[in-house]
């Protein structure tokens, strides 16, 4: 299992509806977090090894209603 966190800037008004979206269409994003700075919202997601990671986050990520820009961070190792 690979885990990325996504960092997307939403258009003006959109964060929450980017939020809801996520959550309900998008099976690979666990949470959604509402940041503060450069970007608005914090997406943690789980793909299959063999799941590209680039058409995930174009495909389906950046073509929620309302999302303005991302940036994509790979995880390598969890500590709990």
């Amino acid at each position: 299992m690979q885990t990325i966190f996504v960092l997307v800037k939403c258009e003006l008004g959109a964060t929450y509806d980017v939020a809801s979206q996520a959550v309900e269409r998008v099976d690979s994003i666990s949470e959604v977090h509402s940041i503060s700075g450069q970007y608005d919202l914090m997406m943690k997601c789980f793909l299959a090894e063999d799941r590209d990671i680039g058409h995930f986050v174009t495909e389906e990520v950046q073509t929620l209603t309302g999302v303005k820009d991302t940036f994509t961070m790979i995880a390598f190792k969890t500590f709990s």
